[in-house]
C-alpha cells in the first residue's frame, strides 16, 4: 500500500490547520473529561488515562486526515505517537504544578487556561514532530535529516548529507 498523501493540500500550512482542528477538538473534549475524571481521581492519573485514550484517537485522526495517510496508523505510529504525547503529559503536569506552587487554591477557569496553554505549546512540538519524522514519506523524511543548516556569522555550518570517510562526516564551515 502506498503511504502517498491523498490529495495535493497536504502542505505544512493545511496540515497544520487539520492538525489545530482535529487536535484543538479533541484537546477540548479532553480537557473537560480531566476535570470530571479528576473528581473521582487524583489528577495526574485522570489526565494520564485521558492522555492515552485522545492520543490513539488523534494519531487515527492525523493518519487519515492530516497528513492524508491511505492506511491506519499501524502500532509503529502509534508508538511514536505516544512519545511525543508522553512528552506532553510531562509538559501539562508540570504546568499544573508549577500552578499550584505560585496559586494554592486556583480557579477552574484558571486551571484549564494553564492546561489548555501548556497543550497548545506542547501541540505545536507533536505537530513538527509528527510532520517531520513520524508520517513523513521516505522522501519528506529524507528531505527533513538532509536539509538542516545553521547560520554562522563567518558562513554557513552544514552536516553532510551522507556517510563516508571521517573527514565527510564532519561538520563542514562554508564561508560566505
Amino acid at each position: 500500500m502506498d503511504d502517498a498523501p491523498r490529495t495535493p493540500a497536504a502542505g505544512p500550512l493545511a496540515s497544520f490547520a487539520r492538525f489545530t482542528a482535529l487536535g484543538g477538538g479533541v484537546g477540548l473534549l479532553s480537557s473537560g473529561a480531566v476535570a470530571l475524571l479528576a473528581e473521582q481521581l487524583p489528577w495526574a492519573l485522570a489526565n494520564a488515562l485521558i492522555t492515552v485514550v485522545s492520543t490513539l484517537l488523534c494519531t487515527e485522526l492525523h493518519a487519515r486526515f492530516t497528513f492524508g495517510s491511505r492506511r491506519p496508523a499501524g502500532w509503529r505510529r502509534h508508538w511514536q505517537s505516544a512519545g511525543s504525547a508522553a512528552a506532553a503529559y510531562l509538559v501539562t503536569c508540570a504546568a499544573m504544578f508549577v500552578l499550584h506552587l505560585v496559586q494554592s487554591s486556583p480557579g477552574a477557569l484558571t486551571e484549564q487556561a494553564v492546561y489548555l496553554g501548556a497543550s497548545g505549546l506542547a501541540g505545536l512540538a507533536r505537530f513538527l514532530l509528527l510532520r517531520l519524522y513520524v508520517f513523513a514519506t521516505g522522501r519528506d523524511r529524507t528531505a527533513a535529516n538532509a536539509s538542516w543548516q545553521l547560520q554562522c556569522p563567518q558562513g554557513m555550518l552544514e552536516a553532510p548529507t551522507t556517510v563516508g570517510t571521517l573527514q565527510q562526516r564532519q561538520f563542514a564551515l562554508a564561508s560566505s
